[in-house]
């Protein structure tokens, strides 16, 4: 009896190491078709200098319009019409809101869905007191090292240059697009978009135009960010979480700190275990949904480990899940994620305060919504003293835009073409977008920078020494070029 128990366990392994050899070898890396054209020949000296100026226009946004400071953009503005001379000869130019800027080239087949390309003109602010920490000044847009220097050159005037000197090229070679081409550059992408993006999808969208896809800022060419991935990974957003913050109060008798109520009783107190409850509690994960796309299109090229246990996920799955759960930005793939942000309560030492509020906040993967959210904390909570509602400004996850769609596939061409030995994958943007607007407009919209970044590039997002390198906005530049040809021709 023991030795055919022992016969059947050494049979079911065989068969298990069989299916996961098999797994494997399916899981080859695929040969890649580059395009027989040549590249674009870029003037590195001129793209990076046309970059350096438009860093130096301090287009700093705000959520307040009184507190923007128009003569940046529109000093932004004139040397976009300076710098690219074709684009605003031969392309349709309106302002709508105050700063936002859509570009109109007119294809010529008016039955064909049209392409957006987009990009954003403000940045966000210095922090205070970190000036003389730069290695450039923050606004001198200095050419430096073969890098321009400066907040706004990676996020996200590169791509807004890269752009027009991609139009600016075609427009010179006398290139005809059959799909009409729009270029679209909000001005408040830092504070939600409301006054651009948003007016221009609405504007868009009451004209009847219908695209094909739109591009916005987004994913990363990532090199020696993926354990086991020895090649550069171009992610390419296919969607974007959404974000919904659920609102916690209490109200409870409050008095004088010297006849506190029992424990757990007070406004504090309760809704303190509320929140502990909430922290331990996460929305569940699991290596699916897009985070599943992405690693079966990275498997192919891992290590032989990696890709053993990325090509078996339905074996291994439990276990990765686990392992990329132990760092953040992995985890924050895999799940809707918990944050506790803001507490409020009281403001004397010696008096109990009678109310108690606090905020969580959620990124919603792909599937859940705010109401899916509420659900849950109320029965983590199950506490009826504490009042739970979704706060203002939420907003769902955006659709999942298509891989197997004609512009996915010029997108991943281009990166082919300009980025050699990359590989390329679906991604979830944790982040928010313009892009997100455009899903009314839009069949797909993907979100994916050609920006070079390591691990030592990430802290410049956003943080100080933000730069981007001369020879990678040449690359920016050909890409767009090369998609502007591949997918409006």
């Amino acid at each position: 009896m023991l030795k055919r128990a022992l016969l059947a366990l050494l049979a079911l392994v065989l068969v298990l190491a069989a299916i996961v050899a098999v797994n494997t070898w399916r899981q080859a890396p695929k040969k890649v078709d580059l395009a027989d054209a040549p590249l674009l020949a870029v003037d590195a000296g001129a793209a990076a200098s046309s970059l350096a100026v438009a860093v130096r226009a301090r287009t700093v946004s705000s959520a307040f319009e009184n507190e923007v400071d128009n003569a940046q953009f529109e000093a932004l503005h004139a040397h976009l019409r300076s710098r690219y001379p074709l684009v605003h000869g031969q392309l349709q130019r309106e302002v709508v809101g105050r700063h936002s800027l859509l570009f109109t080239w007119r294809g010529s087949d008016a039955a064909a869905k049209a392409i957006a390309l987009m990009a954003h003109q403000d940045v966000v602010p210095i922090s205070p007191g970190t000036e003389s920490q730069w290695q450039q000044p923050p606004w001198s847009g200095t050419v430096e090292g073969g890098f321009v220097w400066g907040r706004g050159a990676w996020d996200d005037k590169g791509n807004l240059i890269a752009e027009l000197e991609a139009v600016e090229a075609l427009l010179a070679a006398g290139f005809k697009p059959r799909r009409t081409v729009y270029l679209v550059f909000g001005e408040d992408e830092e504070v939600g978009g409301e006054r651009g993006a948003k007016r221009i999808a609405a504007l868009l969208k009451e004209r009847g135009v219908k695209l094909d896809f739109a591009i916005d800022e987004g994913m990363l060419v990532v090199e020696g960010l993926v354990p086991g991935l020895a090649k550069p990974a171009a992610l390419i957003g296919v969607a974007e979480k959404g974000s919904a913050s659920v609102l916690l109060a209490v109200q409870a008798a409050g008095g004088h700190s010297s006849m506190p109520p029992a424990a757990g009783e007070s406004a504090i107190g309760i809704i303190s275990a509320a929140l502990k409850k909430i922290d331990e509690h996460p929305m569940p994960g699991a290596v699916g949904g897009v985070a599943g796309d992405m690693f079966d299109a990275l498997a192919p090229e891992m290590s032989l480990v990696n890709r053993v246990a990325l090509s078996n996920r339905w074996l291994f799955g439990p276990l990765l899940a686990r392992l990329l759960e132990r760092s953040p930005s992995t985890n924050a793939s895999l799940r809707t994620t918990t944050a506790l942000t803001v507490v409020h309560s009281g403001n004397r030492e010696n008096v109990l305060p009678g109310r108690a509020e606090a905020t969580v906040n959620f990124r919603l993967l792909p599937g859940d919504t705010g109401e899916t959210v509420l659900a849950r904390v109320r029965e983590v909570v199950a506490d009826p003293r504490v009042e739970l509602k979704i706060g203002p400004g939420a907003f769902d996850p955006s659709p999942v835009s298509a891989r197997d769609s004609s512009a996915y596939k010029a997108i991943a061409r281009s990166v082919h073409d300009v980025f050699p030995n990359t590989v390329v994958a679906p991604a979830l943007m944790l982040g928010a977008t313009d892009g997100r607007y455009m899903a009314g407009v839009a069949d797909n919209v993907y979100r994916f920078s050609p920006i070079r970044a390591g691990p030592q590039d990430l802290a410049r997002f956003h943080g100080t020494n933000e730069r981007i390198s001369v020879a990678n906005l040449v690359e920016m530049i050909r890409f767009y070029h090369r998609l502007i040809q591949q997918a409006a021709a």
